[in-house]
């Protein structure tokens, strides 16, 4: 399976969940699918607000907008070993 890095196509996007770090990188089968999985893992605000709060229903994530994501096949990222 080859890897994607998934980044946000406007670098100050307020929805990205991970400040400090530009992109991640994941594997999948197809782009398709690394978005899939990025969106399933950082739902953004995934318990909405005090006034409707149930799961996957905040505002903020890329679902509704997949334009704002960019995915691109790169290689293996290196092994974290801090």
């Amino acid at each position: 399976m080859p890897w994607y890095a998934v980044r946000p196509r406007d670098e100050a996007d307020p929805r990205w969940p991970l400040p400090g770090k530009p992109e991640i990188v994941l594997k999948a089968q197809d782009p398709d699918q690394a978005r899939a999985r990025f969106e399933e893992a950082y739902p953004s605000q995934p318990f909405g607000s005090p006034a409707v709060p149930v799961p996957d229903a905040g505002l903020g994530g890329f679902r509704l907008e997949p334009d704002a994501l960019i995915v691109t096949e790169t290689g293996e990222p290196p092994a974290d070993r801090g």
